[in-house]
């Protein structure tokens, strides 16, 4: 169990920390069976900072205002809208997204991230 990040010296696996997954709605799956997982660790300087998780398979999303980095797994996003160019994501990627981007997630292996958000 671990303690509201407010409480500083914190210590949380993000790698390994367990996480309950959910099935993804049906309207937004494009392959697959995806299901995603999420563990918000709290917030500071007002933003919050999470885990969160997908399993193979593909769907769209209307992303939030937030910064990830990739801690495992390989995926791709396609960006419907602006349409900009494909990113291929792996253990170490960062990206930057922007409210309102519309995406399609295309998950070859379960991805991991840690957000800012």
């Amino acid at each position: 169990m671990s303690l509201p990040l407010e409480t500083a010296g914190v210590v949380t696996d993000a790698l390994h920390s367990p996480l309950g997954h959910t099935d993804l709605p049906s309207d937004v799956v494009r392959a697959g069976a995806p299901s995603t997982g999420i563990r918000a660790l709290g917030a500071f300087a007002g933003v919050e900072l999470g885990i969160w998780e997908m399993t193979e398979g593909a769907a769209v999303d209307t992303e939030a205002d937030e910064v990830f980095m990739v801690l495992a797994g390989s995926a791709r996003i396609d960006f419907i809208e602006p349409p900009l160019p494909s990113v291929e994501l792996r253990a170490g990627s960062v990206v930057r997204l922007s409210e309102g981007m519309q995406t399609l997630w295309t998950v070859h292996e379960t991805l991991r991230k840690v957000y800012v958000a």
